[in-house]
């Protein structure tokens, strides 16, 4: 029978909380004036606020949509979204902020922005006839080691927002900003992309004459799954990244703050050091005296403990030891190899420890109960 520790749970718990951390757009800045974003929980409140973020209540997990959904409406605005019920206020030519509630910092990928135009209201328009023209679309930053700097990378670095520009070219009216992460961590598998696109609706002001009418493309059919930009190992050497999507809209502006030097670093997670000594315990620790660190929304942004799972008996702590590091028949402990763990790596690692637990946990249950039975029998 194993022991198990608070902490240990603690931490299990921790990775399953990490799931819902992707994050969602929960706020707008759009000429110097915010805006509130959409959020799943505005579904169990009596009277949910009206935001300009577009609805998407089933999006309770903030999970993402895959390749083999790109040829559906999900792709658009994400899971079953619907149309906000206002409008940010922006000129052409003006610059709107999409502030991020988190974003992971192993989902590196890039950041593309699209514009549509409603031809009406935006609040009540059918998504399926909304024509995206690519505005803005940042990927592959620089690159001196795996997996080199992405845009999210920027973002995250950025307070987790990301700025756009509306280009001056853009007539007056009702638009929707398609706004979307797309996390190749796993892109290197078929199905592995991950997109998590973010719709706002923007009134644009200004003198601006393309109304975007004749051109853009819907948004079931921005990406297919074997694009390049999509279908790509970034832990292998790249020399470049094709950001996916349809061309840019002519007078689409990149802002510079969207250019890092090679010498630039991203963001980058905890580094586990844990050190597997042959007898029974596993002691994971780190280099940092920190124990948990979070974001300001409650985001595991680090972990550094000592977790620890020994068999009932002594601990390895209670192990008696003879002199000057010796064990208590005077010979030096085994040598402990090191490995290093990232932190998805690790909530990998404590699944399946925490799953055997319970499948250990139910056998002994199921032999006790057999061993009563055969008792009072």
């Amino acid at each position: 029978m194993f022991r198990f520790d608070a902490l240990t749970i603690f931490a299990a718990l921790l990775a399953v909380k990490h799931v819902t951390c992707h994050g969602i757009v929960s706020g707008i800045v759009a000429d110097g004036t915010y805006y509130e974003g959409y959020s799943p929980s505005f579904q169990y409140q009596q009277e949910p606020p009206t935001v300009v973020g577009w609805s998407s209540p089933q999006d309770i997990n903030r999970g993402f949509i895959d390749p083999n959904n790109y040829i559906t409406p999900e792709i658009i605005c994400h899971l079953g979204a619907k149309p906000a019920g206002t409008y940010a206020t922006v000129a052409a030519g003006g610059t709107v902020e999409l502030q991020w509630s988190e974003w992971p910092v192993s989902h590196h990928g890039p950041v593309i922005d699209y514009l549509a135009n409603c031809n009406g209201e935006c609040t009540t328009v059918d998504k399926t006839t909304l024509r995206f023209n690519k505005i803005s679309g940042v990927g592959l930053i620089s690159y001196t080691a795996q997996p080199g700097i992405w845009a999210s990378d920027q973002l995250i670095s950025a307070n987790n927002t990301w700025s756009v520009t509306i280009p001056s070219s853009v007539a007056p009216g009702n638009y929707v900003l398609r706004h979307e992460i797309i996390a190749l961590h796993s892109a290197g598998n078929a199905n592995g992309a991950q997109n998590y696109p973010q719709c706002v609706n923007l009134k644009i002001t200004g003198s601006g004459t393309d109304n975007l009418g004749t051109s853009g493309t819907s948004g079931d059919k921005l990406y297919t799954p074997s694009d390049p930009g999509i279908l790509v190992n970034i832990y292998t050497t790249l020399s470049s990244y094709a950001v996916p999507g349809p061309v840019s809209l002519v007078g689409a502006k990149l802002d510079p703050q969207h250019i890092l030097s090679s010498a630039s670093q991203a963001p980058t997670g905890p580094v586990l050091v844990v050190p597997t000594p042959s007898n029974a315990g596993i002691v994971m620790s780190t280099t940092s005296s920190t124990a948990i660190l979070s974001d300001s929304t409650g985001c595991p942004s680090a972990l550094v403990a000592t977790i620890s799972v020994s068999p009932v008996g002594p601990s390895v702590a209670a192990i008696p030891t003879g002199g000057n590091g010796t064990d208590a028949n005077g010979l030096p402990p085994p040598p402990s190899p090191v490995e290093t763990f990232s932190l998805p790596e690790l909530y990998d690692w404590l699944g399946a420890i925490l799953s055997g637990w319970f499948r250990l946990g139910k056998n002994i249950s199921q032999r006790h109960s057999q061993h009563a039975r055969d008792f009072h029998a």
